[in-house]
C-alpha cells in the first residue's frame, strides 16, 4: 500500500515538473503553419501620346589630298551646317565624333585623306524636318534619325503602371469571383517595366521638304500583382 502511494505521488511530482518547464503548445504550432490563401495575376497598362522631341545627328564628311586639307575643308563645312542648325531653332547641339583617315587604292598606296565630322542636336518634333533641310542645304551629306521622344516619357510611365495595377485588381475579382471567393488587400507587387513603342498613325503638318511622320507612342507598363483571398 506504501509502494503505490510513493508511486502515484512520484507521477503527481513529474506532471508538476512537465507543467512547470512548459510542454510544446501544440495548437499554437498548428496556427504557425497555416498559410494564406493567396492569387498572384498580371496587370498591363498602356496609353498613347505624341511625341513632341526629336533627336538627329549630321555629318560632313570632306576628301582632299592632304590631311590637312582634309580637316580645314571639314570645319569650314561643319561651320556652315552648325549655323543652318541653330537658325532653325535646333537645341543642344554637340559635336559626337571627329575623324581622319586615309583613301587608300588596290595597291595599298594613299590617294587622299576623309575628314568626318558629326553633331547631335534636338528639336520640337514638329521642326524636325526643317533642321534637315537646313542642314542638308547647308552642305551635311551625313544625316540619321530623328529619335522621337517625350519630354513627359516619366509621367506617362507612372500613368501607365497606375494603370497596370486598375487592370491586375480587374482579373483578380474575376478570378477570386469565379472560385467562389472574395479578393482581400494587396500583399505584394512586382513592377515588369517596358518601353514606348512608335505607332506610326499621324502625319506631321510641315512646309519642309523632308516628311516626317511622328505618329503616336505607346507607352506600357506590366506589374505582377498578389492579393489575399477572403
Amino acid at each position: 500500500m506504501k509502494r503505490l502511494l510513493l508511486a502515484v505521488a512520484a507521477g503527481l511530482i513529474i506532471v508538476a515538473l512537465a507543467g512547470a518547464v512548459g510542454l510544446p503548445d501544440l495548437a499554437g504550432a498548428q496556427d504557425a503553419t497555416t498559410t494564406e490563401d493567396s492569387i498572384t495575376v498580371n496587370g498591363v497598362g498602356t496609353l498613347m501620346a505624341v511625341p513632341d522631341e526629336a533627336q538627329m545627328s549630321f555629318g560632313v564628311e570632306t576628301r582632299r589630298p592632304t590631311a590637312q586639307a582634309a580637316v580645314a575643308a571639314n570645319a569650314d563645312a561643319m561651320r556652315k551646317v552648325i549655323n543652318a542648325l541653330r537658325q532653325a531653332g535646333a537645341r543642344e547641339i554637340a559635336t559626337k565624333w571627329v575623324s581622319v583617315y586615309p583613301i587608300t587604292d588596290e595597291t595599298g598606296g594613299v590617294n587622299g585623306y576623309t575628314s568626318s565630322n558629326t553633331v547631335s542636336a534636338i528639336s520640337d518634333a514638329g521642326d524636325a524636318a526643317v533642321l534637315i533641310d537646313a542642314a542638308t542645304e547647308a552642305g551635311a551629306n551625313q544625316v540619321s534619325g530623328p529619335g522621337l521622344s517625350s519630354r513627359k516619357a516619366e509621367a506617362l510611365y507612372r500613368e501607365a503602371l497606375g494603370r497596370a495595377v486598375d487592370d491586375a485588381r480587374l482579373r483578380a475579382e474575376v478570378l477570386a469571383k469565379a472560385s467562389g471567393r472574395a479578393l482581400g488587400a494587396i500583399t505584394t507587387i512586382v513592377e515588369g517595366g517596358a518601353s514606348p513603342q512608335p505607332l506610326y498613325r499621324e502625319a506631321a503638318q510641315t512646309d519642309a521638304s523632308t516628311p516626317i511622320v511622328p505618329g503616336q507612342q505607346e507607352t506600357s507598363a506590366s506589374i505582377s500583382v498578389t492579393f489575399s483571398l477572403r
